[in-house]
């Protein structure tokens, strides 16, 4: 039974905690770094329009959006050695921290999925073609068009999915991770001041999320400043396309 509360082991307890903040971090900067690859990869298919890889992609994105995250640390971690084992491939002793961050890299890359289709879908498909019809390359329509309007768009969500995922490697714990959930468990033991403990690792939540969060407002500010100025590159390429000159032939018309 839990001791009686002491706000001095909140105190206490914060430094005790932010010492295994960099295991935190290390997943979380992993997973995030690792799921905008595999995000990517899993997002071109669907862009595109390549059937069969596209049938995966949604597949792959319908799983990892549809199940919890503690599910899907457990299928990584106890399920990937008894299918390797299959194909003589043994990684029994590979540290726990990896399946972790290979769990989160996958769910993270879902997510990132959809967030790059959705990003580059909204971008006006008026303004690719206008780029594309005044002889810009698919190299400059992408960086001057495309890619800044895309990346103010998906800012939002980006913050989001990294807060979330920071949030949820509270989760690592149940496979014996030592970040600071699983440290604040033992200081909990411990000292039997669970409550105490608790908010002290909230307040280390609260105060890096708030740090995120300001941080990607930010970034979001000044990526709508190139987005302004895309659109209005795009404004200019649109007019000088509608403007063009266009022969009598081209119009049908008859000479002579």
């Amino acid at each position: 039974m839990s001791r009686r509360f002491d706000m001095t082991y909140v105190f206490d307890f914060i430094p005790k905690l932010l010492a295994y903040l960099n295991i935190t971090l290390l997943i979380v900067g992993s997973s995030i770094l690792l799921g905008l690859i595999i995000g990517m990869l899993v997002a071109l298919p669907r862009l595109y329009n390549v059937p069969v890889l596209k049938r995966v992609s949604q597949v792959y994105v319908s799983f990892f959006r549809g199940t919890p995250i503690l599910i899907q640390l457990f299928l990584i971690y106890y399920g990937l050695p008894t299918i390797l084992q299959w194909i003589n491939i043994d990684i029994s002793r590979v540290a726990v921290l990896y399946f972790v961050i290979l769990a989160y890299a996958l769910n993270s890359g879902a997510f990132v999925s959809e967030m790059i289709r959705a990003s580059v879908s909204a971008v006006d498909r008026g303004q690719i073609e206008a780029a594309q019809s005044i002889g810009m390359s698919g190299y400059q329509t992408f960086t001057r068009i495309i890619l800044p309007q895309a990346l103010a768009i998906s800012i939002p969500l980006f913050g989001n999915l990294v807060i979330g995922n920071l949030k949820d490697t509270s989760l690592a714990f149940t496979l014996g991770v030592m970040e600071m959930t699983g440290r604040s468990q033992t200081l909990g033991t411990a000292t039997q001041h669970f409550v105490e403990t608790y908010i002290a690792l909230s307040l280390i939540y609260f105060v890096i999320s708030m740090i995120l969060e300001q941080g990607f407002l930010w970034l979001e500010r000044r990526l709508h400043r190139h987005e302004a100025g895309a659109k209005q590159t795009s404004a200019v390429i649109r007019r000088k396309w509608l403007t063009r000159p266009v022969s009598v032939l081209s119009k049908g018309g008859r000479s002579g």
